[in-house]
């Protein structure tokens, strides 16, 4: 179909092209011009250099009163790209998007009250996944702070529990200080996202403070190196295990330790299992790389778990969506435990080996401690995984034809959508069946290409977090992977996508759902049902309306030519998949159960 698309926004211009050259020369005379030379400008200018000081090229956010100053001044500083987002959980959940992509910190913005509070969700996300983020928000002039004001809000006392530093900035002259040590603790030891209110009177004020150099926080400092004794305790327990294991998480992407795992599993003959968050770290190819675990992971990786006689956890925190039931999980393993935060160590799961650091320095600082194993090590323990995994791999409720002939399934529609990307798009989940699936079925190959939204689980993630993902990567096609019920919790961010041209593609898997509450509603509570049917939109409808092509499939046969046609669009595109309504993700590991206590099949389900 052929569809008038709206007026396009502000472009981030080609490589080579003059337009991008004179980007780059603004770039470069607004860090000059932000030297310490006592040159007098406002707030809003010294946070616009600070940004771009940090590197930071794209911003996501919404206008309102006190933010204002900012946006009078943005169009003086062409390196930075402002993306008008539709609501400002959309610009929380695209910076957390480009930030997971690209590596770098994400940046939103917003003003105060609603503005404020719409980026509390976004906010949460990126501090339970370990996200690099700096949230910004504008508040009323400082002289009216604490009478309620219109749209004053206490946005500090909200968010102070889900960031790792949060910071009200009243004087003008402290902005050059508080965006250097914001992105510098964003973005050290543990990742995580940093707020900075800043009130109305401190955009306007004038300035001639100086960006600092460096930044000193002598109560800021992340141990990155592992002690000594036990990385000798660490290679001692490696040395002597018969069934490892490696439990590889999200802490190996941040750190940027994908092939110091692979070198370090290599070394050893140790097979690697992954959190949802973990999926990425090393390629499904890899002959060691074994699956993902936990209450939808595949049962094959759960029994590993269980029956190994060492973990050795790298950069992941045992939630209980890995662990289930604590007193029955891991019963004959001893645990090593890598990670740069301290306080997760220990906290859910008792741990017989701590390792405290970054765990790239740490695999690489225990790599020469330990015995190389040959190719043919630990025969008769591999032979054992090879027969669980075929097993697994192999039961009744993998695959679209053996579940039911005809039926357009989720899992053969993820297992298409990896094979036709190459297994290298970025693939960004919204939360529910699909995000279980897709982690499972995808065939994930390269680090970075899975994004998703683990401790928190919210919906509405998938489409904003790949509008970010898109920007933050562009070398790579970036697809929107979502529920009907997600979709619809921030589908005004179609809007987004086409006014900028932004190439994401979505795919709803639509089983007129909120499906995992359905699943859990049938196995979990009997069979009875309640707010579980989800009816939604015409989606192509929807989508002519935001001026984005659209294509709807009924039919497993229809699904390479849908995918192909969304590929070659310029721009965002969209296709419709009507899935089965009554699927399920199987295993499945109920609440207050162990990773023993898996259901398997319908029958199980059924039986109770």
């Amino acid at each position: 179909m052929t569809l008038t698309r709206p007026e396009t926004g502000r472009h981030v211009p080609a490589e080579g092209t003059a337009a991008a050259a004179e980007v780059e020369h603004a770039r470069s005379q607004m860090l000059s011009d932000a030297r310490p030379r006592g040159r007098r400008r406002i707030g809003a200018d010294v946070l616009c250099e600070g940004l771009i000081r940090q590197g930071v090229d794209v911003i996501f956010g919404y206008p309102g009163g006190v933010i204002l100053p900012l946006y009078d001044v943005l169009d003086d500083h062409p390196a930075l790209r402002h993306v008008l987002v539709r609501h400002e959980q959309g610009a929380a959940h695209a910076a957390d998007g480009y930030a997971r992509a690209s590596g770098r910190v994400g940046v939103c913005l917003g003003t105060s009250g609603p503005g404020a509070t719409n980026l509390v969700t976004g906010i949460a996300t990126a501090q339970l996944d370990s996200v690099p983020m700096v949230a910004i928000t504008g508040n009323v002039p400082g002289a009216l702070i604490g009478k309620d004001a219109f749209q004053e809000i206490d946005i500090t006392g909200i968010t102070l529990p889900m960031t790792k530093h949060n910071e009200l900035v009243r004087d003008a002259d402290d902005l050059p200080r508080v965006i250097a040590e914001a992105f510098h603790i964003a973005r050290t030891g543990r990742p995580g996202p940093v707020h900075i209110d800043i009130t109305k009177d401190a955009l306007m004020a004038e300035t001639s403070a100086a960006h600092p150099e460096s930044v000193g926080l002598p109560g800021f400092k992340p141990t990155f190196d592992g002690h000594p004794r036990q990385l000798r305790l660490a290679a001692e327990a490696i040395d002597s295990a018969e069934r490892p294991l490696i439990l590889a998480g999200h802490g190996i992407l941040l750190a940027d330790a994908c092939q110091a795992l692979v070198d370090f599993a290599e070394r050893t003959r140790i097979p690697v299992a992954h959190t949802l968050l973990g999926v990425g770290a090393m390629s499904e190819l890899h002959p060691l790389s074994y699956g993902f675990m936990g209450m939808h992971g595949w049962k094959h990786v759960n029994r590993a778990i269980q029956s190994a006689d060492l973990l050795i956890a790298l950069g992941m925190r045992f939630d209980d969506r890995v662990t289930g039931k604590v007193s029955t999980y891991a019963p004959r393993a001893r645990i090593i435990h890598v990670d740069i935060d301290p306080s997760e160590i220990g906290k859910n799961v008792a741990v017989e080996v701590p390792i405290v650091g970054d765990v790239k320095r740490v695999l690489r600082a225990l790599r020469p401690l330990i015995a190389e194993r040959s190719a043919d090590a630990r025969q008769a323990y591999f032979a054992e995984l090879a027969e669980w995994r075929a097993a697994s791999e192999g039961s009744s409720w993998h695959g679209s034809g053996s579940w039911r002939e005809g039926i357009l399934s989720a899992d053969y529609v993820i297992g298409r959508l990896g094979e036709l990307t190459d297994h290298d798009a970025t693939l960004v989940a919204d939360v529910g069946q699909h995000q279980m699936w897709l982690a499972r079925y995808a065939g994930f190959r390269r680090p970075n290409s899975h994004l998703s939204s683990g401790g928190l689980g919210t919906m509405g993630f998938g489409l904003p977090a790949a509008m970010g993902a898109a920007l933050g990567r562009p070398d790579k096609e970036t697809w929107a992977v979502v529920g009907d019920g997600g979709f619809q919790m921030t589908v005004q961010e179609l809007m987004t996508l086409a006014q900028d041209r932004i190439p994401v593609r979505i795919a709803i898997l639509d089983n007129k759902k909120l499906g995992m509450i359905r699943q859990w509603q049938e196995i979990i509570y009997g069979g009875k049902y309640h707010s579980a049917h989800l009816p939604g939109p015409d989606y192509l409808k929807l989508a002519e309306a935001y001026g984005v092509p659209a294509w709807r499939v009924v039919r497993p046969e229809d699904v390479d030519a849908a995918i192909a046609a969304a590929r070659a669009t310029d721009g965002p595109a969209l296709v419709w998949f009507e899935i089965a309504e009554t699927q399920n993700v199987f295993p499945m590991m109920p609440a207050g159960k162990g990773l023993s206590d898996l259901i398997e099949t319908w029958g199980e389900a059924a039986a109770g």
